[in-house]
C-alpha cells in the first residue's frame, strides 16, 4: 500500500512504509534533519478566519477513515476555548465539515500530545476507526520515536532511562509528575544522534533574531512574545543560568517503551540533560507558572532559548487491519535550525 495513492490534493511529507520491528528489537534509524517543504492544505474558500489562521495543519496522509497531521508545536489537542481555531481536535471537525464529510463522519483524536510538542497526531474519521487503532494503542502494539534537543552533552551514545513515574507533590503544579520509587513504571530509550555547540545571543538583538524563528508575536497561550522593540529596551539582558556564551546541547533520538504523561521530559531531566525550552521540567517551573499567567519576561524567554520546547514526535508504526503503517514528518523550522549548531 502507498500511504499518498489517492489522495492528490493533499501533500505527503516523508510518509513510508517499511517492516516493524518486534518489541525485542527496537532499531533506531538514521533520520535527516533537513527541512522538507511541507505544504499546507489551506481551509476551503468561504470561510471567514483571520489570515493568520487561514492554514488549519499539515496533512500528511488522509483517507476514508484515516487523517494523519503534523501538529505545530503550541497548539493544544483538545480545546480550552470557546473558538474553532483553538484546538487540534476543533480543527480537524472544522476541516472535515467544510469538505463535506460523508454522514456518521467526525474528528476523534488516536493519540494526543502535550500543548508544546510538534509532530505526528492520528485523528480517526469514525468511531469505528478510533476504536481499531486504540486498541492496537492500548496493546502498546505501536513503536513511536521522537527527536529532543537536550541541554548538554549526553556522555553515553545510547541508553535505556527505566524509572517509574508519579504525582510530584512538592510542586505547585498540579499536573507536573515526577520520578518515585512508588510510580508507574516507565522506560525510555534513547540514542544519541548529535552533540553540539551554539554561541548564545549577547545582546537584546540577537534575543530577537533567535525568537523570530516561531513567530515572536503571539505565542500558544494567547501569551505575546517579546518583539524586537520590546528587547531593543533592555540595555543588558540578564544571562542565562543555562545557555551561556558557548553552550552544550545534544540532539537525541528517543523511542518510549511506555506512554506515561510528559514521560520523556521527565526521564531526559532526571537524566541530568533536561529539553530546551521546557517550561516545567528544566528546572525552574516558575517559567511555566508565568506562560500560563501571561506574565513571562524578555528575560525568561532568553533563558528558554527556544519558543517552545524542543520535542518532536517524528515517526510512528504500527500494523492495522493486517497492513503495516507508517508516518514520519520533520521537525518545525526552528528546531531544525538550532539543531544546525556546529558539531
Amino acid at each position: 500500500m502507498r500511504m499518498n495513492r489517492g489522495i492528490a490534493p493533499l501533500d505527503a511529507a516523508r510518509t513510508a512504509q517499511r517492516a516493524i520491528p518486534t518489541k525485542d528489537s527496537v532499531q533506531v534509524r538514521p533520520f535527516p534533519l533537513e527541512a522538507e517543504n511541507i505544504r499546507v492544505h489551506h481551509c476551503p474558500s468561504g470561510v471567514n478566519i483571520p489570515p493568520l489562521l487561514e492554514n488549519l495543519f499539515a496533512i500528511l496522509y488522509e483517507d476514508a477513515d484515516l487523517l494523519v497531521i503534523n501538529k505545530p508545536a503550541g497548539l493544544v489537542c483538545h480545546p480550552t476555548k470557546g473558538d474553532e481555531f483553538s484546538s487540534l481536535i476543533s480543527r480537524a471537525r472544522l476541516y472535515l465539515n467544510r469538505n463535506h464529510a460523508p454522514a456518521g463522519q467526525s474528528a476523534f483524536l488516536v493519540n494526543r500530545l502535550d500543548r508544546e510538542t510538534s509532530g505526528i497526531v492520528l485523528v480517526a474519521k469514525t468511531s469505528q476507526t478510533a476504536g481499531e487503532i486504540g486498541k492496537i494503542f492500548e496493546n502498546r502494539a505501536v513503536q513511536k520515536e521522537y527527536l529532543a534537543i537536550v541541554h548538554g552533552h549526553v556522555r553515553e551514545n545510547r541508553g535505556l532511562i527505566d524509572a517509574p513515574l508519579g504525582k510530584d507533590e512538592q510542586s505547585r503544579i498540579t499536573v507536573k509528575d515526577c520520578v518515585r520509587t512508588d510510580g508507574a513504571p516507565a522506560s525510555t530509550e534513547y540514542q544519541v544522534e548529535k552533540r553540539f555547540t551554539r554561541v548564545g545571543p549577547r545582546d537584546a538583538g540577537q534575543v530577537g533574531v533567535l525568537l523570530s524563528a516561531a513567530d515572536t508575536n503571539s505565542g500558544a497561550h494567547g501569551v505575546a512574545r517579546p518583539t524586537r522593540a520590546d528587547l531593543s529596551d533592555i540595555a543588558h539582558p540578564q544571562p542565562s543560568s543555562i545557555f551561556q556564551p558557548a553552550s552544550a546541547f545534544t540532539l537525541l533520538r528517543v523511542i518510549p517503551h511506555t506512554g506515561r504523561k510528559h514521560q520523556i521530559r521527565i526521564h531526559l531531566a532526571h537524566l541530568g540533560h533536561p529539553i530546551v525550552g521546557d517550561k516545567l521540567y528544566g528546572g525552574d517551573e516558575d517559567l511555566y507558572l508565568a506562560l500560563v499567567q501571561d506574565r513571562l519576561t524578555a528575560e525568561q524567554w532568553n533563558r528558554l532559548i527556544l519558543p517552545h520546547q524542543a520535542l518532536h514526535a517524528c515517526a510512528i508504526r504500527f500494523i492495522w487491519r493486517g497492513e503495516s503503517r507508517e508516518f514520519s514528518c520533520e521537525p518545525e523550522s526552528w528546531f531544525s535550525e538550532f539543531a544546525a549548531g556546529v558539531e
